[in-house]
């Protein structure tokens, strides 16, 4: 079946390095967040100065663009793993996941929604990794406990969704247990969803 499966998570979470490891456990292509961002934010963040207020507007064009490309030109066996760091009671996210989530039932495909969570701490140290900085992402460890106290992952209200706690759990552990919960759904096996032994409250 083919599916779109859309990795939830704070900044620094995993969802990139988790995306890579599902990917060829699902022959799928990873669409990354920044894939839509990084063209608009590297014309204007210079690491000092506030984004304007509207420039999330342009990203989102990007996105729909793509989406529109995958509706149309996708080979219909395809599988996508998308990346969003969507909040709840967020307009914003709660649009993005909107936009995703109208592509899959445009190509008719399996929508699977994985939170991925991890407390303050963890996340605190690792968002400080140099790289992420070379890719436009956040290095700030006091923004992320800030965000992790006020703050909580984009719950989608989906009857598929995977809450997954990765704080102790290697990339490649995460990618089998959502691999795992795809091919139950897939399967139509509701009811042995191993919902209760990877997963842990936000």
């Amino acid at each position: 079946m083919k599916s779109f499966v859309l990795l939830i998570g704070f900044p620094g979470v995993g969802k990139l390095t988790i995306a890579k490891e599902l990917s060829p456990l699902l022959g799928a292509k990873v669409i990354d967040n920044h894939w839509f961002n990084n063209p608009i934010l590297r014309l204007l963040d210079d690491g000092t100065t506030p984004l304007p207020s509207g420039i999330w507007e342009y990203t989102g064009r990007v996105r729909q663009a793509v989406l529109d490309a995958i509706v149309d030109h996708a080979p219909p066996t395809a599988n996508f793993i998308f990346t969003h760091a969507g909040l709840e009671e967020d307009e914003r996210s709660t649009r993005t996941f909107q936009q995703i989530a109208g592509a899959a039932r445009q190509c008719e495909a399996l929508l699977v929604p994985v939170r991925l969570l991890c407390d303050e701490e963890e996340l605190a140290r690792r968002i400080i990794t140099p790289a992420r900085r070379e890719r436009l992402k956040s290095i700030d460890a006091h923004a992320s406990r800030e965000k992790s106290r006020r703050a909580q992952v984009l719950n989608p209200q989906h009857r598929f969704t995977l809450n997954l706690d990765v704080i102790s759990k290697t990339p490649e552990a995460s990618a089998a247990a959502i691999r795992d919960h795809i091919l139950s759904v897939a399967a139509g096996d509701f009811g042995s969803l191993p919902c209760n032994d990877v997963v842990s409250p936000p």
